[in-house]
C-alpha cells in the first residue's frame, strides 16, 4: 500500500505529517498502558483467541448502486466460513463491525459441523467495543474437527472510504456510482463477519450480485457471469475462481460500468480498468505497458512465477490511500494509475511507474508471504518501497530512478527518525493491539526507513547475496506467515553459502537498525583517523526516554573515498574506534557514505569540511552527484542539531550557481523550505529571496537557452525536474521575465481554453505563478478548468494552484468549498486546506477556518475523509510566535469536550513544535540574517 503524495513543494508538509504519525504511535502506546484495565473475558481482548483457524470463506455480496426509499445506499450479503478447532472450546469469536446481522433461530448465526453434529448455540451478540461477533455454545467444538458458521447481513454502502464503500463521479453529464473496497488493514470485518487478522489466512469463494450493465471484479478471474432474478429484481451474478490462501485484508471487490485495456504476460491476463472515457482516451495504456515488464522483472527477481491467473489494476475516483495491493485486483487513486502524455507530467509518469512497481512487488512479498502481525508492517512496506525503484528502473532504464530513493525516502525519513519521539521499525506484538494503533504504523518510518535500511542491507551483502536469501525465504514460507527473524535466517544462510565476509551475523547487525529507533551520526576526524558514532537528534536538548538494549549503538558500514580514490567499505563496531586509513593530509579530503548507501549522517572535522567546500566551489563534479545532495542535507541538519555552525550549512549552497544537476538543487530547496517556514514575515525572508534569486538566475538562463526560450523539453528525466525547479524558484524570487512568461502562457490558455500550450511538466508551476499574480478572473478560470479537467492528474495541479492566490476573499471561498463534497472530494479536503495554509496570505485564514469549523469537521467527517493529524500539523507548521502558541493553547481548551480524535497527539506535537520553533528562531535569527546580508 502507498499513501497519496503531492508535488515536491509539499515536502516539508509531508515531513511534518510523518512527525505527527510518530508522535501519535507513541501516544497510543502510552494510552493503551494507562487507559484500559486488564481484560477479564476473551471478548474483551483485542486479539482473537488462538482456538480456531479458518480455511475457506463462501461469500455472496450484493451492493446496491441506487439509494433505497430513505436515500441510503446499502449492500446485503451472506457468508459461510469453514474453520477448524485447534483445541476444545465452547466459544466462537470473529470480527464484525457496523453490520446488521439477520436473526436465524433466535441467533445471529447458524453453526453446522462438516461431519457429525455441532453443539447448539446458547447465546450470540455483537460486542461493539472490540468489533466482535461472539457466539457462546452449549457444547464443545472438538479439537481437530471442522465446522461452518453461516451469517446473513446488511451494511451501509457509505462514502467513508472503508470496507465496502461508494464512490461517485460524473461522465457524459450523468452521475455514476462505483461500489469498491478497502479492507486494509482492519476493514474486512465491516464487509462480512470474518477472522480479520493477517495470520488467519484462508481461501475465498466470492460471488457478487450486481446491477445489469455493470461489471464485477474481485481477486480471482470471473468463472461465470449470468443474468438472473433475485428477489424480483433483474441482476447479474458473477462468480469468481477461488483465491489462493490469503489474509482478509487483501480481499477486493469492485462493481462499476468501467472498461479496460488488456495484455498478456505469459499465461497471466493483465487488465487496466478505469472510467470508459479514460480508457477510450488512452489513459490506461502507459500503466499497461509498464505492468508487463515490471511483472517479468519481479518473476525473475523472486525466481517465482506470478502466483495468479490475472492481474487487474483499477483507477478509482475516491480512494483515501495512493494504492492498495489487493491480490489480483490492485486499487489506485486515478491520478496514480492513469497517464495522458498530453496532460501528464514527467513526474506523473514516474509516480505511475513506481507505484505500480510498489504494489506488484507486494504480490510476492506481503501477499504470498505475509507477516504474522502488524507490529512488523515495516518489512512489507519498506521492502516494497525499496524494490519499487528496481522495478521502475527495469521498466524505464534511462531514468536512473534508483538514485532518487535518497531524496524521496532517506532524506525524508531522517527528519522523522531524528526525533526523541521516534519509534523502532519493529514493535513488540503486544504493543500493537487496537485498529487505530495498527493504522498509525503506516508512517514514514515503516515505508521510508524500512526501504533505506533494506537498501543498506542489500549494499553491504551485495545484491546477488541479498536476492539469494530472499528467494529461499519466499519459497519456504509461501502461503504462510513470518516475522523478520525468518528473513534474517535466510540471508545468513546465503552469506554462509557464498562465503561473504561480515563483521557479525545478519541478525546482530540488523537488530541494531530494526529494534531501536533513530540512527547514528558518524563523526570522522581526518587528522587522527578517529571515527565515532552517536544517536543523532535534531534537538540536542531533547530527552530520549525509550530504553534500548543496544544503548543506541549501531554496527555501521562506512563506504568512503578520498579525492581521486575508489570507494572502500569499513565497519564501525563500537562507539569510538581509530581507522588510520581515514587520516588525510594536505589538501586531500575524505568523503563518507558514498552514494548514501548507509542509513546515517556524517560529520567531519572543520578542516575536512573546509576542503570539501573548497572542492565544491572549484570543481563540484569531482564529488558524486548523490553526495553533493547529501552534503547539503547533512550540513543543514547538523547545524539544526548544533553540531556545526549554521554558516557551514549555508556555505554548501554557494556553489549552486554552477550546479546543473537536480538532486543537489532539490536537497537545497527542501532544506531552505524550513528556513522559509521559520522566517516568514521577518526581514530574513526578504534577504533569503534576494540570495536565492542570485543563485537561481544562472540556472534559469541555462534552461532558457537549452530549451530554445522554453519551447522544448530537456532530454534527461531529472533534467526535466530541474527545469521545473528553475522556473518555480525564478518566478517566486522575482527573476526578470519569469512572471511575465508564466502569465502570458496562462493568458493564452484563458483566451483559448481548448488549446492549452503549457508543457505538462511546467503546468503546476505556471498555474500557481499565474494565479498568484492574477486576480479573480484567473482564479475563476482555474476553478472552471479544475471542475472540467479530463483527468485527475490535471485536476490535482489546478486544485493545488488555486491555493496560490494572494486574494484573501478567494482563499476564504476556497476554504468553504472543502466542506462541500460536490466541490472538493472528501479525499482532497485536507490537502486543500494545508495548501492554503502554506500560502503566506492564507496561513492565518486556514488556521482560523479550522478553529471555526472544528466541531463540524470532527463530527461530520470520518477518518477516511479528513486526516485530523495532518490537518492540525499542516496549518500550524509555520508557527513561530508566542501569539500563535497562545492560540493553540486556547484551541485545545475550547475543544476539549468535542475532542480531537486522531489529531489528539498531533495537537500536542504542534504545541511542542511551536515552542521549539520559538526557541530556534530566537537562537539563530541573527546569525542567519548576517550570513544572508554578507552574501547578497
Amino acid at each position: 500500500m502507498v499513501f497519496c503524495c503531492g508535488y515536491r513543494k509539499v515536502w516539508v508538509w509531508l515531513t511534518v505529517m510523518a512527525l505527527v504519525c510518530v508522535s501519535t504511535i507513541v501516544g497510543l502506546w502510552v494510552y493503551q498502558l494507562t487507559s484500559f484495565p486488564p481484560p477479564t473475558e476473551p471478548w474483551d481482548r483485542h486479539r482473537l483467541p488462538d482456538t480456531l483457524v479458518p480455511d475457506h470463506y463462501y461469500v455472496t455480496l450484493w451492493p446496491r448502486l441506487e439509494p433505497d426509499a430513505t436515500g441510503t445506499y446499502v449492500f446485503t450479503g451472506k457468508s459461510s466460513v469453514r474453520f477448524r478447532s485447534l483445541r476444545d472450546t465452547s466459544l466462537i469469536i470473529l470480527h464484525c463491525k457496523q453490520l446488521k446481522l439477520t436473526t436465524m433461530d433466535k441467533h445471529l448465526a447458524r453453526l453446522t459441523a462438516i461431519s457429525g453434529t455441532a453443539p447448539e448455540i446458547r447465546k450470540t451478540w455483537l460486542h461493539v467495543p472490540m468489533q466482535y461477533l461472539v457466539i457462546q455454545l452449549n457444547g464443545v467444538l472438538k479439537t481437530g474437527q471442522d465446522y461452518k458458521l453461516y451469517t446473513e447481513f446488511e451494511g451501509e454502502l457509505s462514502d467513508d472510504l472503508e470496507g465496502l464503500y461508494r464512490s461517485e463521479y460524473y461522465e457524459d453529464g450523468l452521475q455514476k456510482v462505483v461500489a469498491t473496497s478497502q479492507m486494509h488493514p482492519t476493514h474486512a470485518r465491516k464487509t462480512f463477519p470474518c477472522f480479520d487478522e493477517p495470520a488467519m489466512k484462508a481461501v475465498f469463494h466470492i460471488t457478487v450480485l450486481h446491477k445489469r450493465g455493470t461489471v464485477a471484479l474481485s481477486n480471482g478471474k470471473e468463472l461465470a457471469v449470468v443474468d438472473t432474478i433475485v428477489g424480483g429484481q433483474a441482476v447479474t451474478q458473477t462468480t469468481f475462481e477461488q483465491t489462493k490462501k490469503m489474509s482478509t485484508y487483501l480481499l477486493a471487490l469492485v462493481v462499476s460500468d468501467y472498461s479496460n485495456v488488456t495484455s498478456q504476460n505469459g499465461s497471466t491476463l493483465i487488465r487496466i480498468w478505469a472510467r470508459k472515457s479514460a480508457i477510450s482516451g488512452g489513459q490506461g495504456d502507459y500503466a499497461l505497458n509498464v505492468t508487463v515488464p515490471v511483472l517479468k522483472f519481479f518473476e525473475d527477481y523472486y525466481s517465482i512465477p506470478y502466483p495468479l491467473t490475472k492481474s487487474d489494476q483499477i483507477a478509482l475516483p475516491d480512494f483515501y490511500f495512493g494504492a492498495m495491493e489487493n491480490w489480483g485486483l490492485v486499487t489506485y487513486r486515478e491520478a496514480n494509475l492513469l497517464y495522458d502524455p498530453v496532460v501528464s507530467s514527467n513526474r506523473n509518469k514516474e509516480t505511475t511507474a513506481t507505484i505500480i512497481a510498489h504494489e506488484l512487488a507486494h504480490m510476492w512479498f506481503g501477499n504470498l508471504v505475509t507477516l504474522k502481525w502488524w507490529n512488523e508492517v515495516w518489512l512489507n512496506e519498506g521492502f516494497a518501497s525499496y524494490v519499487s525503484y528496481l522495478g521502475a528502473d527495469n521498466a524505464e532504464p534511462t531514468w536512473n530512478v534508483k538514485d532518487l530513493i535518497v531524496l524521496d525516502d532517506v532524506h525524508r525519513v531522517f527528519a522523522v527518525d531524528a526525533l526523541a519521539s521516534s519509534h523502532p521499525l519493529s514493535s513488540k506484538e503486544d504493543e500493537i493491539q487496537r485498529p487505530e494503533q495498527i493504522s498509525e504504523l503506516f508512517d514514514a518510518i515503516s515505508y521510508s526507513k524500512g526501504a533505506s535500511v533494506l537498501r543498506m542491507l542489500s549494499d553491504f551483502l551485495t545484491e546477488p547475496v541479498f536476492i539469494q536469501g530472499l528467494k529461499t525465504y519466499l519459497n519456504d514460507f509461501a502461503y504462510s506467515n513470518t516475522e523478520s527473524s525468518d528473513l534474517w535466517d535466510h540471508l545468513q544462510q546465503a552469506v554462509e553459502k557464498t562465503g561473504t565476509s561480515l563483521p557479525a551475523r545478519v541478525h546482530d547487525i540488523m537488530n541494531r537498525w530494526v529494534l531501536q529507533m533513530g540512527f547514528p551520526v558518524v563523526f570522522i576526524d581526518t587528522a587522527t583517523g578517529t571515527v565515532s558514532q552517536q544517536h543523532f537528534l535534531l534537538d540536542p536538548d531533547s530527552v530520549v526516554d525509550r530504553p534500548s538494549d543496544f544503548n543506541y549503538q549501531w554496527i555501521v558500514p562506512i563506504r568512503w573515498m578520498e579525492f581521486g580514490g575508489t570507494n572502500t567499505v569499513s565497519w564501525l563496531l563500537e562507539k569510538h574506534a581509530v581507522h588510520s586509513e581515514m587520516k588525510t593530509s594536505g589538501q586531500q579530503w575524505l568523503l563518507a557514505n558514498v552514494n548514501v548507501t548507509g542509513y546515517y549522517r556524517v560529520n567531519y572535522d572543520t578542516a575536512n569540511w573546509d576542503k570539501i567546500l573548497t572542492q565544491l566551489r572549484s570543481d563540484h563534479k569531482v564529488i558524486p552527484v548523490i553526495n553533493r545532495a547529501q552534503l547539503v542535507d547533512d550540513a543543514f541538519n547538523l547545524a539544526r542539531a548544533k553540531m556545526v555552525p549554521m554558516s557551514v550549512a549555508l556555505n554548501t549552497t554557494t556553489y549552486l550557481t554552477h550546479e546543473r544537476e537536480y538532486m543537489p538543487w532539490e536537497s537545497t530547496l527542501n532544506n531552505l523550505d524550513y528556513l522559509y517556514l521559520m522566517f516568514d514575515g521577518t526581514d530574513v525572508y526578504g534577504l533569503m529571496q534576494l540570495y536565492l534569486k542570485k543563485q537561481v538566475e544562472p540556472l534559469y538562463a541555462y534552461f532558457k537557452e537549452i530549451t530554445l526560450d522554453w519551447s522544448k523539453v530537456p532530454d534527461g528525466h531529472t533534467e526535466q525536474y530541474l527545469q521545473v525547479n528553475a522556473l518555480r524558484v525564478a518566478c517566486s524570487t522575482g527573476v526578470d521575465g519569469c512572471q511575465n512568461l508564466t502569465s502570458t502562457w496562462f493568458s493564452q490558455w484563458m483566451a483559448q481554453p481548448q488549446n492549452n500550450i503549457i508543457d505538462p511538466n511546467l503546468r503546476a508551476t505556471v498555474y500557481c505563478s499565474a494565479v498568484a499574480s492574477g486576480g479573480e478572473e484567473e482564479w475563476n478560470f482555474g476553478w472552471q478548468m479544475f471542475k472540467n479537467a479530463p483527468i485527475a492528474i490535471e485536476a490535482n495541479k489546478l486544485m493545488s494552484s488555486l491555493a496560490c492566490t494572494k486574494n484573501t476573499t478567494l482563499l476564504n471561498r476556497y476554504l468553504s468549498y472543502t466542506l462541500n463534497a460536490n466541490k472538493i472530494r472528501k479525499q482532497d479536503a485536507t490537502s486543500v486546506i494545508v495548501s492554503i495554509a502554506s500560502n503566506v496570505e492564507g496561513q492565518t485564514l486556514a488556521w482560523d477556518f479550522v478553529r471555526t469549523n472544528w466541531e463540524y469537521m470532527f463530527t461530520e467527517f470520518g477518518v477516511g475523509s479528513f486526516s485530523f493529524a495532518s490537518l492540525i500539523s499542516g496549518v500550524t507548521a509555520s508557527f513561530t510566535t508566542q501569539a500563535e502558541l497562545d492560540q493553540l493553547v486556547e484551541f485545545k481548551e475550547q475543544n476539549a469536550d468535542i475532542g480531537f480524535g486522531s489529531g489528539t497527539t498531533a495537537l500536542e506535537q504542534a504545541l511542542e513544535r511551536t515552542r521549539a520553533n520559538i526557541r530556534w528562531v530566537a537562537e539563530n535569527q541573527d546569525e542567519i540574517r548576517d550570513w544572508f546580508v554578507q552574501h547578497t
